[in-house]
């Protein structure tokens, strides 16, 4: 039965053919028990009742979820075709769409098909795109543009720890954003700036929103442009929308978005983006951290002996700075004391992050201190290295 249900992907909006969503009040404590689990773990258990030929603990568990989630399209989709198999083989989901309802069942399908095919990572794995984190940032998000998937991590002592993973919509063309208006979202590493609460906001973006630091100096260098890049809720009546249905923001359900809100640190917590999203050993977490730490040493060590040939040697041709300072205008403002004989530079404080793209980059944020005799300076810094043929270069350099 599952097997034929899923090859169709065809999931109805039975709630358009009215009555369906006014029956989450016929038994308030059914629906208080389902919100025990999220929308998509009460998914999956139909789909395992389906696959065992049990219609009638089918039809319950679809009953309990659009209780819980009245306003879960999906779920009273599942629960219309359940019902419809009661009389008949049911062969495409959606067989009881009502006329006219192509492009909604469209848009839930495609919905349906990334929710079904939503998997965790295994316990043994870490996400390579979180290299190291400073101790004082607690959570990271990273975003599967692929898999229209979020998924925060917490930063504990003994390690990242998968809290939990979130269905998210995205750009209506996609990812990969150059400018303003293009309805793509953004791919990079970025930070939470701000919290903005729903009741200050239009409707669409339910709950509140969490804006990003978009553009960032690497988007900059690459002359992308564009604004109000946010993780947003949805409206009161939607729970959710289609993958790709926003111009641009991150969107999750306003239920989500409460969590994430009581959850992440402004100004602290990383959002990164991209559909290269990979979870390896910790044995590859080890090794790429070492080549990341290692490219800040090289540049550390060419600072401290004052090597300028060779430093310079390690920023592209195409770095360009904040300010639009070219290298050698970015080098004469960080030279301190030319004329010292001695310097010590230390790196302290240090997060690497490897943007989850087909774009080989990575993020470094540290604390650089430089003494000279008396004289002490201290200054955090972000880089952007990215991979230009067989060496690692910085394209982007920041004095945060």
């Amino acid at each position: 039965m599952k097997a034929r249900l899923v090859t169709g992907v065809g999931l109805l909006l039975l709630c358009l053919m009215g009555g369906e969503l006014s029956y989450a009040a016929k038994k308030p404590e059914r629906a208080a028990a389902a919100r025990k689990a999220n929308p998509e773990e009460l998914l999956n258990d139909i789909y395992a009742e389906l696959s065992k030929n049990d219609l009638d603990a089918a039809q319950r568990k679809a009953d309990a979820l659009v209780e819980a989630y009245p306003s879960f399209r999906l779920g009273h989709l599942v629960r219309g075709d359940i019902l419809l198999m009661h009389t008949r083989p049911v062969l495409v989901l959606g067989a009881a769409a009502p006329a006219g309802a192509e492009s909604k069942l469209a848009d839930l399908r495609r919905e349906a098909a990334v929710r079904l095919q939503a998997a965790r990572p295994a316990a043994t794995l870490l996400p390579r795109a979180l290299l190291q984190m400073r101790k004082d940032q607690r959570h990271a998000l990273i975003v599967d543009a692929r898999h229209s998937r979020l998924y925060l991590y917490e930063n504990r002592n003994d390690g990242l720890r998968l809290v939990q993973d979130f269905y998210v919509s995205q750009g209506k063309l996609g990812i990969n954003k150059l400018k303003e208006g293009d309805m793509r979202t953004p791919v990079g590493v970025y930070y939470l700036i701000g919290r903005l609460p729903g009741v200050k906001l239009p409707d669409m973006y339910g709950k509140g929103a969490l804006p990003l630091d978009y553009p960032n100096d690497w988007d900059k260098v690459n002359g992308r442009s564009g604004s109000g890049i946010w993780v947003h809720g949805t409206p009161p009546e939607t729970f959710s929308r289609p993958p790709l249905s926003t111009d641009g923001c991150v969107v999750v359900s306003n239920e989500d978005l409460n969590f994430l809100t009581r959850t992440v640190e402004i100004g602290k917590t990383p959002i990164l983006i991209g559909d290269q999203v990979e979870f390896v050993s910790k044995e590859q977490m080890d090794k790429d951290l070492q080549q990341a730490a290692g490219l800040v040493e090289t540049w550390r060590r060419d600072v401290e002996n004052r090597d300028d040939v060779s430093l310079k040697a390690l920023y592209s041709p195409k770095f360009k700075s904040a300010a639009d300072d070219n290298i050698d205008a970015w080098l004469d403002k960080n030279r301190y004391l030319p004329g010292a004989k001695k310097i010590s530079v230390t790196i302290s404080d240090s997060s690497y992050f490897r943007q989850p793209s087909q774009e080989e980059v990575i993020v470094s944020n540290f604390t650089q201190q430089i003494v000279i005799g008396k004289f002490r300076h201290a200054v955090r810094k972000k880089q952007y290295w990215a991979r230009e043929g067989a060496a690692w270069k910085i394209v982007a350099e920041t004095n945060v």
